[in-house]
């Protein structure tokens, strides 16, 4: 089987990740927890999960129906390393929902003609419109971490961005609009293996990038760039909300319930919905670098 990027993953894996990287790697079993600092020392099981998300689907179902039924808009934008499971999460958001309510946007990299305008200008068409709920895969972040780490912007248009997102972002609320601000964060070797994965799975090519492959080796740049990110942009009417990821189901559960805690819909069912795990699932302050 030919290997996507000619095996530039696994061949980083051998001769580029750090040592302990590889060690943990190495070492894990199929469901270890490869991160010394996550909280948990298993994951989640599969029986406890499935019990779980159905309970959270159902109330996501009423609140599709209560944001229908009253106009409400609500936009959930998804950020995070790579491979931290935006996807997956997104999946699991609308997995009952009806999708004529519920849109995915990820959008591609940007034309001409859009690299002329303002930078917000082509996130804006893409906003909920009454009785929708709009999942962001990837944002408007892009210019704070990606386009930092790869030199895709001027310093100059990076501190622009910053001095308008604030207000960007408050004008969104002002006027209506729910908005959520979710960060996956995966650890460094669990971002590996997933890699690795993708990389030996031919229905799961697709998922990866030249930006993953070259983004390997700069840990430590995203790592500044994330860590500036949280400091000018968590604010009181648009906060973060971070779930550490290195166990997929629990950061699919976290999420959910992240979003369901802060919306009161009609026949909301709080127990159902539970509480967030306050040692995956915060403000920036829990972000594991």
């Amino acid at each position: 089987m030919q290997l996507p990027f000619d095996g530039a993953i696994s061949a980083y894996f051998e001769s580029g990740a750090p040592k302990d990287i590889r060690t943990a790697i190495e070492k894990a079993g199929k469901d270890g927890i490869l991160n010394p600092s996550y909280p948990h020392a298993e994951r989640i099981s599969r029986k406890e999960y499935e019990k779980e998300i159905k309970a959270l689907q159902i109330e996501l179902v009423k609140l599709q129906a209560w944001v229908k039924a009253t106009g409400q808009r609500i936009a959930i934008v998804f950020e995070g390393r790579d491979a931290a499971g935006k996807g997956g999460t997104i999946k699991r958001f609308r997995e009952n929902l009806n999708p004529r309510g519920a849109r995915v946007v990820a959008l591609p990299k940007p034309t001409e003609a859009e690299q002329s305008q303002w930078y917000f200008q082509r996130y804006i068409e893409h906003l909920p419109a009454g009785g929708e709920i709009v999942f962001f895969d990837r944002s408007w972040y892009n210019r704070g971490v990606v386009e930092k780490v790869f030199g895709f912007c001027t310093d100059a248009q990076r501190e622009r961005f910053f001095h308008q997102v604030s207000g960007f972002e408050r004008a969104l609320v002002d006027d209506g609009i729910r908005l959520f601000k979710l960060w996956l964060n995966v650890g460094r070797a669990e971002q590996l293996r997933r890699f690795m994965a993708r990389e030996s799975d031919p229905l799961k090519h697709w998922k990866l990038s030249p930006i993953d492959v070259q983004g390997l080796a700069k840990w430590h740049e995203y790592t500044a760039a994330i860590s500036e990110t949280f400091e000018r942009s968590h604010s009181e009417d648009a906060p973060w909300t971070v779930v550490r990821s290195d166990d997929k189901r629990r950061a699919r559960l976290q999420s959910i319930r992240s979003v369901l805690m802060n919306i009161d819909y009609a026949e909301k069912d709080a127990m159902a919905v539970g509480r967030t795990d306050g040692s995956i699932c915060g403000g920036p302050d829990i972000w594991d670098a």
